[in-house]
């Protein structure tokens, strides 16, 4: 009876979580719906102005650079829209199709080209940037100086309107030139890479002027809050901010933090990123550099999480350049680890990270044996199975045991009625007679908790399983089973192996115990199908495993009984 409420109290907590899961997205969700289409805007969109705070950063005084005053322009009504002087430039690489405004070299769009949006449309690229609401999310970047500068509002020249990646090339740089009266130049290069998602910015000052030009760099990415489409009601994925320090390490900032109040933080190193679902983009400053954290809520429910640089001194006739790094893709945790330091654990899986990271590795070793995710998911279920056997056994038998007392147990609960107290100890002198441990099935049950939880993170996080086929109807793991075969199999699976536990006493127990299988199928019918094929196969090996030795034990007991 104790273990049945023990796999009760599991089961409840397991649809607890979901629920808790499932209020968070809707919580979060505040935005109309927005459709997801592919098409290259090469106008501006037709977003309606707003009051809103200037999303150009005001100058920090930080023990950077007290003695520096940066300027806040004003940012004009309508805030994102492209200016009528302003033209949009088009950039194709093998990985990326970018659209970059010539006002302050902002990058409005980004679709990637190696990730479809779904599976049944191949053709249709993710897109990830954009740059109308709902979901805007844009990349944007600027000086800051009591001399004159560019901002993310300032027009930039460029040499031409179409860039593309050609054979053999390895790297594609878009120059963009701004001058002013004084005689001071900037000259944004942004540069792409062959096969990757790294997008560098350089942003060379020359003073041509008849005084010393002082000032910094920002970098900002700005993101309105998640409308929530595309994701499952019943699956919560984080999409906000997060900031990397060797002080603080992984840090989520989420957008009710920025509306509350705005980081203002001095690192070394580090980066910053917004996240969301499968992806993400990040700012990487040098390593040896100290720059300022910030985010500003700019209205609207849009925010911004930047960084502004320490301030350098450009004499008259001399030329100096600031630099950084954007990334913008998947969360490939193998490219991440490359890129920065940790950036990997925008690859969210908590506080069982340490835990789930070795699971991953073991995932993608079978993947690379067996080219298909979905084998590779059972051959890891296989594994854990195998290691906690000796646990899993302990529980079975203990359930064996208390089911051969099940009619002696029925036999105290008529004779004891609702005298719950001398039912209780009528229960443990039984259990002292006949050497019973009722929580024998309890511990290695715990045990394995914490496993299944990382491998559900590991499921639901890693990008790799997006769009991976398994066989026949099941062309990708990371949505739902289109005729819900997995679901009802793990349902049935779950029916049999309760049948397989000792039957409660108490009858309502019994009902809801009964009721589970049903409420798990429609649960799962509607989870990605990576996930329902793990807990299938969990759940079988589970019913061979407690067939197999329940049926040992039967057999000990049946050749005993003879010699009594």
């Amino acid at each position: 009876m104790d273990n049945q409420r023990l796999i009760l109290f599991l089961a409840l907590s397991f649809i607890l979580f979901l629920g808790w899961e499932a209020w968070q997205e809707d919580y979060a969700a505040k935005s109309p719906v927005a459709s997801n289409g592919s098409n290259i805007e090469m106008t501006a969109p037709a977003t309606p102005a707003m009051e809103m705070a200037s999303d150009v950063p005001g100058a920090p005084q930080t023990q950077l650079d007290a003695s520096v005053k940066a300027d806040t322009p004003d940012a004009p009504a309508g805030g994102i829209e492209a200016s009528a002087m302003s033209q949009r430039i088009h950039v194709v690489t093998d990985t990326l199709d970018v659209i970059i405004d010539t006002r302050g070299g902002d990058i409005r769009q980004v679709d990637l080209l190696n990730y479809p949006t779904a599976s049944d449309m191949p053709d249709e690229p993710f897109r990830l940037m954009r740059e109308s609401l709902p979901n805007l999310f844009v990349a944007q970047s600027g000086l800051l100086s009591d001399n004159n500068a560019p901002d993310h509002y300032a027009i930039f020249s460029a040499e031409k309107t179409n860039y593309e990646l050609q054979a053999g090339q390895d790297e594609l740089r878009i120059p963009l030139t701004w001058q002013d009266d004084s005689g001071i130049k900037v000259t944004k290069t942004i540069i792409f890479y062959r096969g990757q998602h790294v997008i560098d910015i350089e942003q060379k000052i020359e003073n041509g002027s008849a005084t010393e030009w002082q000032g910094r760099q920002y970098r900002q990415l700005q993101r309105s809050r998640p409308d929530g489409s595309g994701e499952s009601a019943f699956i919560y994925t984080y999409t906000g901010g997060v900031v990397y320090s060797e002080e603080e390490h992984y840090e989520k900032i989420d957008f009710d933090d920025m509306e509350e109040s705005n980081l203002s933080r001095d690192i070394n190193g580090g980066w910053a990123a917004i996240i969301q679902h499968y992806f993400l983009g990040a700012i990487i400053p040098p390593k040896d550099e100290t720059n300022h954290f910030y985010t500003k809520s700019v209205g609207d429910d849009r925010f911004v999480l930047g960084l502004v640089s320490p301030s350098k001194a450009v004499h008259v006739g001399q030329i100096d350049t600031f630099t950084s790094r954007y990334f913008v893709g998947p969360k490939n945790q193998a490219v991440l680890e490359e890129i920065g330091e940790n950036l990997d654990l925008t690859v969210d899986y908590g506080i069982l990270s340490v835990i789930a990271k070795p699971m991953f590795w073991v995932l993608s070793w079978f993947h690379a044996m067996f080219g298909n995710w979905g084998w590779a998911i059972l051959m890891v279920t296989l594994i854990i199975k195998l290691i906690f056997y000796p646990l899993s056994a302990a529980s079975y038998r203990s359930m064996a045991n208390m089911r051969k007392f099940a009619p002696k147990m029925q036999q105290l609960k008529e004779r004891y009625g609702d005298d719950r107290q001398k039912m209780s100890q009528a229960m443990m002198e039984l259990y002292k007679k006949e050497k019973i441990n009722p929580l024998g099935g309890c511990l290695p049950m715990m045990v394995q908790i914490p496993v299944f939880i990382a491998l559900y993170w590991v499921l639901l996080e890693s990008v790799e399983l997006r769009q991976a086929p398994f066989i026949l109807w099941i062309t990708d793991l990371s949505i739902k089973d289109p005729y819900y075969v997995l679901p009802l199999l793990m349902g049935a699976s779950m029916y049999v192996q309760q049948k397989l536990n000792p039957a409660p006493p108490d009858p309502v127990q019994a009902k809801v115990m009964m009721a589970l299988p049903i409420i798990f199928t429609l649960f799962f019918a509607f989870f990605p199908a990576g996930l329902v094929l793990y807990w299938f196969a969990n759940s079988a090996l589970s019913v061979a495993q407690q067939w197999y030795i329940t049926a040992k034990i039967d057999k000990a007991a049946a050749l005993a009984t003879p010699n009594k």
